[in-house]
């Protein structure tokens, strides 16, 4: 899989004090991200990341920001969004899965065969997950029938059915 925003760091470079990193996309990766996350435009992509060792793995916690523009899904015109998302992870070394189940604890990262974790990729998909799934522009209006309580999908198919019966 070829990754539009990379970010590689190895584990030695956190260190026992840990370290900071502030990760930005430049305009190549931000249109390569936009494309594959389907967006109009993402015109900035900022994180804060705070890095540090913890028993057995590496603990990130930041804070991604970011500007997107995507399309209504009632009218395609353009809606602009500011994105604001917190994020903890816990970078796990290689060959160490993630458990199976879920907890509320933060999210696990499998470091790469030979030992390095990218950051980057992990905030792309911070980001994938915090678009609004269903962006609406402040005055788009669902067409009628779409409002009407009475409609169903399921009207279409009756009008057929009747129309064989008769």
């Amino acid at each position: 899989m070829k990754r539009e925003f990379t970010r590689a760091l190895r584990p030695g470079a956190v260190g026992p004090e840990g370290r900071r990193e502030r990760v930005e996309a430049d305009a190549a990766e931000r249109a390569a991200l936009a494309e594959r996350m389907g967006l109009i435009a993402l015109d900035s992509l900022v994180a804060e990341v705070s890095l540090g060792p913890v028993p057995g793995a590496i603990r990130a916690i930041g804070t991604l920001r970011a500007e997107v523009v995507q399309a209504c899904v009632v009218t395609l015109d353009p809606v602009p969004q500011r994105l604001e998302e917190a994020f903890e992870w816990r970078i796990l070394p290689p060959g160490e899965a993630p458990p199976e189940e879920l907890d509320d604890g933060p999210d696990e990262i499998e470091s790469e065969p030979d030992g390095s974790f990218d950051i980057g990729e992990a905030l792309a998909q911070t980001l994938a997950l915090a678009l609004d799934p269903y962006p609406r522009s402040p005055d788009a209006e669902l067409p009628a029938e779409a409002r009407s309580a009475a409609a169903s999908p399921f009207d279409a198919l009756r009008a057929l059915k009747g129309r064989e019966s008769s």
